[in-house]
């Protein structure tokens, strides 16, 4: 036996039913359609939007308002004052600190925003810092670092 000679078993695959081919075929004529009417039409069914000519659920909803930014780069978030209460005067926070203290989801883009006040000199590495964040480290004695990140490629519509 050689692999040119496999075939299924008799039976194991049907042919296609051909529609429309004449009465023999079984399914001729009307091909299956049942007699007149729009669905026996070329193109008669009408979508699942359509109910009949009444006014389609979809357009009596409200409209929902706003668009939503597909060029937004989302950033992990934290705040100075979960800085405060979790971490030791002088300590090094990284990304990675912070993701070991589950204090962000994860280390790729990580912004450190001002909301709260800092009390401790911390060295605080981030790939970016808002102005009062830094004004507030910076006044506390600590030091800011900012890491190098790079911009998601910009998706083409």
């Amino acid at each position: 036996m050689k692999l040119s000679d496999l075939r299924p078993p008799q039976g194991a695959k049907k042919n296609k039913t051909r529609k429309g081919r004449g009465i023999a075929a079984g399914k001729g004529k009307t091909a299956g359609r049942g007699t007149k009417g729009q669905n026996s039409r070329a193109g008669g069914s009408k979508g699942p939007y359509f109910e009949g000519g009444q006014l389609p659920l979809v357009r009596r909803l409200p409209h929902v308002r706003g668009f939503k930014n597909i060029y937004r780069i989302p950033f992990q978030v934290v705040n100075l004052d979960s800085l405060d209460t979790k971490f030791e005067a002088n300590a090094q926070v990284t990304p990675e600190v912070l993701l070991a203290q589950r204090l962000v989801k994860d280390t790729k883009r990580v912004k450190v925003l001002g909301r709260g006040e800092i009390t401790k000199p911390l060295q605080v590495s981030a790939h970016s810092f808002s102005d009062s964040a830094k004004e507030k480290i910076a006044a506390a004695g600590g030091t800011v670092t900012e890491l190098a990140w790079t911009r998601p490629p910009r998706r083409i519509r």
